[in-house]
């Protein structure tokens, strides 16, 4: 397989496929295609594997695009203005990412619901919070809203984070949850109720661009229904 990413601001991506080559993205997720293609659309998995993948905000069902040809070619693009970041799992290397932050793999690419149990301050009821784990062996693409920012921390090293601005990190990196702390930071900092805290060793993805933060700006600018 190969590919090419092009653009900036709003970026596609090339797939050349061979004879055999596949990949797989969320339903509505291919842009165009060419050539000795064909589609495959199922649960991928089963329909458990698909409600889990609903609850981390990806579709119920799967398309697979499979090379049966010479050569074909599958165009992907994000859904915001963003960046498009390729990683290369090895055998069981693992990517913990973002909801709805998948964009297409490999077909030898897993991807799973992540249930992060222990986050502190009883963060959402104590329910916990919910990921997204792609694992290896193969290439997989995530869409990142904004730039995207890449750290590697060092054991013991921390950042502290708005949680909407962190894209992935890799499973080695500690996440936990804690309320910000006084009052007046919480109601005038305008951050909100909690930071997260990441803690290496291991890789962190940062974006720029919180699609919650944009949708509230362009709320402001939506006219409102008259009574």
């Amino acid at each position: 397989m190969r590919y090419e990413i092009h653009g900036t601001v709003m970026q596609s991506v090339d797939v050349y496929l061979s004879r055999g080559e596949a990949v797989f993205t969320e339903a509505g997720g291919m842009a165009w295609m060419a050539g000795a293609i064909e589609m495959k659309t199922d649960t991928r998995g089963g329909v458990l594997a698909g409600l889990g993948r609903k609850l981390a905000d990806e579709s119920l069902f799967m398309t697979t695009y499979s090379c049966t040809g010479d050569q074909g070619l599958v165009v992907f693009t994000p859904e915001a203005p963003g960046k498009v970041l390729p990683l290369e799992l090895g055998p069981g290397q693992a990517i913990i990412a973002e909801k709805d932050a998948f964009m297409f793999a490999e077909t030898s690419v897993t991807l799973e619901m992540f249930f992060k149990r222990k986050l502190g301050a009883g963060f959402f009821g104590g329910e916990g919070f919910i990921l997204q784990k792609l694992t290896g062996p193969g290439k997989a693409f995530l869409e990142i809203p904004g730039e995207v920012r890449e750290y590697n921390l060092q054991p013991g090293q921390v950042l502290k984070v708005d949680p909407g601005h962190i894209a992935a990190f890799e499973p080695s990196v500690t996440y936990d949850i804690a309320t910000v702390k006084g009052v007046t930071n919480v109601l005038f900092s305008g951050e909100g109720m909690f930071l997260a805290t990441l803690s290496g060793p291991g890789r962190v993805w940062l974006q720029s661009l919180p699609l919650s933060n944009l949708a509230a700006k362009l709320a402001r600018f939506m006219p409102a229904k008259s009574s």
